[in-house]
């Protein structure tokens, strides 16, 4: 692969050759954003921070009830350009009075805020996880695929939706708008 394909492509560098050569015939024949909007073809209507708390913990509560509590949970507009990440989970442990308290949270880029639901889904099952398994293990992937059932295909097509935005800036033409709640 040429310096430039492994450029566009570093979203997906773990994957296999064969993988890259097809999404790089994708990029070379401008279709990457026509097969994501064939498969996704709407962005989700969570706009701020607390409808993102709500919708969190609609996952958190159907399948890790028992699970340390979250404390906070907000989009970030900071986290994909200092961390390289699209979401954290924190652990913060402070002193109050004598006694250790310790709170989980979870931080999503803002570049989810206009993207498919089921990649929002993808990450905040991802960053969810971490409130039981710390580390990216066998435990830890077979938990997002719990909730998550098509999590690894979702994990690949949101690395192609970087890859789109990246070269493009967006996904969805102007003329295409958020769904309207009712």
């Amino acid at each position: 692969m040429s310096k430039a394909v492994s450029n566009e492509l570093s979203y997906i560098s773990g994957y296999p050759d064969e993988l890259k050569v097809q999404v790089q015939q994708m990029l070379d024949d401008n279709s990457l954003a026509d097969y994501l909007l064939n498969k996704y073809p709407e962005s989700h209507d969570i706009n701020n921070d607390k409808e993102l708390r709500d919708y969190v913990f609609q996952f958190k509560n159907r399948y890790l009830k028992k699970s340390a509590p979250l404390s906070k949970v907000i989009f970030d507009q900071k986290i994909h350009l200092i961390n390289h990440a699209l979401g954290l989970h924190s652990f913060v442990s402070r002193v109050q009075g004598g006694k250790l308290k310790a709170k989980n949270e979870i931080r999503i880029s803002t570049i989810f805020k206009d993207s498919p639901k089921e990649f929002l889904d993808m990450i905040l099952v991802h960053e969810l996880a971490h409130l039981k398994e710390k580390q990216h293990n066998k435990a830890f992937y077979q938990l997002c695929q719990h909730m998550l059932s098509d999590y690894f295909q979702l994990e690949f097509d949101t690395r192609l939706y970087l890859i789109q935005l990246e070269l493009n800036g967006h996904l969805y033409p102007q003329s295409v708008t958020k769904p309207s709640k009712i």
